[in-house]
């Protein structure tokens, strides 16, 4: 029974180890590589926010301040990134949305994608 019980503590370790492995990895899901990675094989659930005057974020109805700035080449990028995936591609035009109106990305923890759209 005492190995049985070692055998099942050492389980639960290295459970542990590998949680500990995919959480580092989402630490850079949303940086300029990791999202545009991510876009290229993307399948999941996503949701569309507009984003208004992206250079002017005075007061809380011009935008969201949660989603960061990216430059003019980070979102050609990542508008190549989902032109890459036809499948999502295809996804986004049936919801009305033209890729070269996204202007940034965010995945979420449950691996959702937020697309921010001008």
């Amino acid at each position: 029974m005492n190995r049985v019980a070692k055998i099942a503590i050492a389980a639960a370790f290295s459970s542990l180890a590998f949680a500990g492995v995919s959480r580092a990895e989402s630490l850079g899901m949303n940086t300029a590589q990791g999202i545009e990675q991510t876009l290229r094989t993307f399948q999941g659930d996503f949701d569309i926010q507009p984003v208004y005057d992206w250079h002017n974020l005075d007061d809380e109805t011009t935008g969201p301040r949660s989603a960061p700035q990216r430059s003019e080449s980070a979102i050609h990028a990542i508008q190549a990134s989902i032109d890459a995936n036809r499948s999502l591609a295809h996804k986004l035009n049936n919801d009305g949305i033209a890729i070269r109106n996204v202007v940034n990305a965010e995945q979420a923890a449950d691996g959702s994608i937020t697309f921010y759209v001008r």
